[in-house]
């Protein structure tokens, strides 16, 4: 039978692969990853580099179907703040401190941005990608609350400095597409690109 591979160290992606109850091995690549340009390019490139790196590690003779996924969130930029290079957009990375989960929550604070994901399913040579996008709208949100959350410490190491599936749910007023793409991984795009992945790799116990 196939291996699946998940080339990725994130814990969330992780959970949502196991609740689906597939069988996994997780490999960590140590590519470098884009953080600039037009947000749909960087997800998929960093996806793509990802899945290509743990693949090749295997070597060629591995029955193996890697997944690699990388999730940003990004905001449209105001008219006079667009940079023709960048698509108009700007990408919200993990905040490396307080002071940056701060000034991050602030700018999401009140308005709507994409949480961008790509895909990359590699298998013996064979790639098949996909991208998705939702979209979160943040309340209104004041110093104490941002305060709180920063305290918690749950925006480390995530994109846009917040978790969906915990605390951070007090900071969303609303979202348009799939929460599982928030979270970390799009089950659904996943599915469409490998639709008996499930079937084929359903865990024993």
């Amino acid at each position: 039978m196939t291996k699946l591979v998940l080339a990725s160290g994130s814990p969330q992606r992780r959970a949502i692969l196991g609740d689906l109850g597939v069988d996994f091995d997780v490999r960590v690549s140590d590519v470098a990853e884009e953080d600039e340009g037009a947000p749909r390019v960087v997800a998929s490139e960093n996806a793509l580099r990802k899945a290509l790196a743990v693949a090749g590690a295997a070597g060629e003779g591995a029955d193996e179907l890697v997944i690699g996924c990388d999730t940003l969130v990004a905001t449209e930029l105001d008219i006079a703040d667009r940079s023709s290079g960048f698509a108009g957009w700007e990408i919200w990375g993990k905040p490396a401190d307080e002071d940056a989960a701060r000034a991050t929550l602030r700018h999401l604070s009140g308005r709507t941005h994409d949480v961008v994901s790509g895909l990359a399913l590699v298998q013996r040579g064979d790639v098949r990608a996909a991208t998705e996008i939702t979209q979160v709208t943040f309340r209104e949100l004041d110093d104490r609350t941002i305060d709180w959350y920063v305290s918690t410490g749950e925006w480390n190491g995530r994109a846009g400095g917040y978790a969906i599936q915990g605390r951070g749910a007090v900071l969303i007023k609303r979202i348009e597409g799939d929460y599982l793409n928030v979270v970390g991984l799009p089950v659904a795009a996943l599915l469409e690109l490998c639709p008996a992945l499930v079937a084929d790799h359903a865990s024993a116990t």
